[in-house]
């Protein structure tokens, strides 16, 4: 079966899928509308044969796990996790500035690449094994994270469950700008750090500590933590209550990027031992949310050969590259399973107003995702 074909002559159906949940603007932060998106989602894949389970959520939108029928598949205790999420950047009321349309080759709209494409994929993907009644080699899992985005604690639970049971992970977020995959992320660790000191009066500020600061020169010894590609953003940041008032207190917020994992520690044990500038004021750090690097391993190399074997079979090219993002594919590459990442189509305009796909990427992207999940 020539997929690439079946897929370009179905060019029209996967634009229109698209369309739709596209229209269901899906906002992280608004339960209401990320759910009517699971809802459509969750039709979809029960229409391909998949064991849908919904995971209600109390402050973000469901979590949704589906299980390619037994039927369709081969008998093998082995299992694929792919890897979606239907969450955005992008407010609702977005659309209307910001629509979707198809200009030459190019496809616009808010979440049209990160990753609303990568989850029509799946579905086509699905659709076709089931329609031509082809039997994959393994097991099929697909999660749909509603919280992809800002993250959360059950999402990453749930993903490490399920990584826990598969041998292979696909994820399918946008490839890097020219198509490649992505086999390295940088980790994320947020971190907040409070500062108090003591209230005075703002004309005998000798009498006080100012909170504020020792929370400046605890900014500017941050450049300490950065050394060869770790990066630390300042991105977030309050204190004081008047100007005639001697600032009890202050915090920031921090944004750290690393490739390793002894990076993370690194950067972690510094903070922790920071000391107070100034005598009298005490300093707390909290990790709010850290996600994993992915580091280049063996196993997901292997894996990417067999890709591009497969790939170039297709008459495709694949090559691998790197970046500074996060994604829910570092959670389970740090659990030291073999990942493949970026697996979706190729575009610009991540969380940007001129946010893209090119078409023919989505139809090539799709026939590959469909070969791997037969072939692998």
């Amino acid at each position: 079966m020539d997929f690439r074909l079946y897929f370009r002559s179905r060019q029209g159906e996967l634009v229109h899928l698209l369309k739709q949940i596209v229209a269901l603007e899906s906002p992280t932060d608004d339960k209401k509308a990320v759910d009517a998106c699971v809802s459509f989602t969750v039709k979809e894949l029960k229409k391909v044969g998949c064991k849908v389970t919904t995971y209600p959520q109390k402050d973000t939108g469901d979590l949704v796990v589906a299980e390619f029928a037994p039927g369709h598949v081969k008998e093998a205790d082995d299992e694929i996790l792919v890897l979606t999420h239907l969450d955005t950047v992008w407010p609702v009321g977005k659309i209307a500035k910001m629509p979707f349309y198809v200009q030459g080759n190019r496809l616009y709209g808010p979440g049209v690449l990160d990753m609303k494409a990568g989850l029509i994929m799946l579905l086509a993907s699905l659709r076709a094994l089931d329609g031509l009644n082809v039997k994959p080699q393994k097991k099929i899992t697909v999660f749909v994270n509603s919280a992809e985005e800002t993250g959360s604690a059950a999402s990453t639970d749930l993903i490490r469950k399920l990584a826990r049971r598969a041998s292979l992970v696909l994820c399918l977020e946008p490839a890097l700008p020219g198509g490649a995959l992505k086999l390295e992320r940088k980790g994320r660790l947020v971190v907040r750090m409070d500062v108090h000191g003591r209230s005075a009066h703002g004309g005998t500020p000798e009498k006080g500590v100012s909170a504020v600061e020792e929370l400046v020169a605890q900014i500017a010894r941050f450049r300490r933590l950065r050394t060869g590609e770790t990066t630390v953003n300042v991105g977030l940041m309050g204190g004081g209550e008047k100007a005639n008032v001697v600032a009890e207190s202050a915090w920031a917020v921090l944004d750290i990027r690393f490739w390793k994992a002894a990076d993370r520690d690194r950067v972690l044990k510094i903070l922790r031992e920071s000391a107070p500038a100034l005598r009298g004021a005490r300093i707390r750090i909290t990790v709010e949310s850290t996600t994993p690097p992915m580091e280049k391993t063996k196993a997901s190399g292997k894996v990417f050969a067999q890709a591009q074997e497969i790939a170039a079979g297709m008459g495709l090219t694949l090559k691998a590259g790197k970046t500074g993002g996060g994604s829910d594919a570092s959670i389970a590459a740090g659990m030291g399973i073999p990942t493949l990442d970026g697996l979706g189509p190729d575009g610009d305009g991540l969380h940007a107003e001129n946010e893209h796909l090119l078409v023919p990427s989505l139809i090539e992207r799709t026939a590959l995702l469909t070969e791997l999940l037969k072939t692998l």
